[in-house]
């Protein structure tokens, strides 16, 4: 058999998401799982004449807009762009063309760009493609319902890394059951260390900045003084660890997410963590580690935190290590390994 590619497709990023650090080690691990088969990452942009597109068109209204989302047949491979180093390790490789091979290449699109199938005629030339859904909430890449429902009817393979997702998946799509597989990440938790602790809470505003700033008033005359709030907001990752280590609670914004990481790294790190799950978090939001707080409901976040806050105990770490010991087993990188292996094999059915 000939060697077989596996593209990922991914829109030009400068800042990360997870789900893009996700893919970037899952290209990493294939292209050391296989001798007969490559990984490479395809970043798109936007040609000059849809930016400008769309700059007038948010001016005057010029150009009717069928469709939400990015348009993949006014797009271009970024030739020259490259992620942060910080993102992957030393066997990313990125690919600066677009001619795909029906007898060689599987493409994994994400869902934010699942209509790109029918764009990039995917669908049209009989390429052998796969959806990548990470966040179940980010499906709707367009409001071209038929569109998006023929991107999905065509994919040989949907891949979810949530079983948040995976339920979503098999409800919306009973048809595709079959297609629907689950690949995992993994988070190094030799990064996270548990280090003395003080009386400091953490917390990222970025997902939702209102619900954290109401929150903070609500605990402005509440919270002991003794104990201090810290916002993880544009901080390298050598801060967020260190303060992650120190900190004794972390309170989680997490909003329509696919699978919530932050929190988990915090639990890793030693802290208690309190929010909400926003969507995939359930899968690992359970007592004594994480306290479970509806969205949007302050006064009980404010309240949890502080019975939390008085009722710390300093052995409190020694006695949930065996919880952090089973949640870092969840997410590890043989766990990782294993669910691509089985990627490879299921994609070389395919061929």
């Amino acid at each position: 058999m000939k060697k077989i590619n596996i593209i990922y497709i991914l829109p030009e990023i400068k800042k990360a998401s997870g789900g893009a650090k996700v893919i970037y080690s899952h290209s990493e691990i294939l292209n050391n799982l296989d001798k007969s088969t490559s990984c490479k990452i395809i970043h798109l942009k936007k040609k000059i004449t849809y930016k400008i597109e769309e700059s007038l068109n948010k001016r005057f209204q010029i150009f009717k807009k069928n469709f939400s989302g990015w348009d993949g047949r006014k797009m271009k491979v970024s030739k020259h762009f490259s992620p942060n180093k910080k993102w992957f390790g030393n066997d990313l490789n990125k690919s600066k063309k677009i001619n795909f091979n029906k007898n060689l290449d599987f493409i994994i699109l994400p869902e934010i760009c699942s209509h790109f199938a029918e764009d990039l005629g995917l669908i049209k030339n009989k390429i052998n493609y796969g959806i990548f859904v990470q966040g179940f909430y980010h499906m709707n890449s367009t409001n071209n319902y038929k569109k998006l429902t023929k991107s999905y009817k065509n994919a040989k393979l949907i891949l979810s890394d949530s079983e948040y997702s995976i339920k979503c998946l098999n409800n919306i799509f009973p048809q595709y059951k079959d297609k629907v597989f689950r690949v995992h990440f993994s988070i190094d938790n030799k990064k996270f260390k548990i280090k003395s602790k003080s009386n400091i809470i953490t917390y990222m505003p970025r997902k939702l900045p209102d619900h954290a700033s109401l929150l903070i008033f609500y605990l402005n005359n509440l919270l002991p003084k003794n104990w201090s709030i810290k916002p993880l907001k544009n901080v390298s990752e050598k801060y967020l660890t260190s303060t992650l280590s120190k900190s004794k609670i972390f309170l989680s914004f997490s909003n329509f997410e696919g699978i919530g990481i932050p929190p988990i790294e915090a639990a890793l790190s030693g802290n208690k963590v309190i929010g909400y799950t926003g969507g995939g978090g359930v899968e690992y939001w359970k007592s004594p580690i994480f306290t479970k707080v509806e969205s949007g409901e302050i006064d009980d976040f404010g309240q949890k935190l502080l019975k939390e806050v008085k009722n710390y105990k300093v052995n409190w770490i020694s006695k949930t290590q065996k919880k952090r010991n089973k949640l870092s087993k969840q997410y590890s990188l043989e766990l990782e390994k294993k669910s691509l292996n089985l990627l490879v094999k299921k994609i070389k059915e395919l061929f």
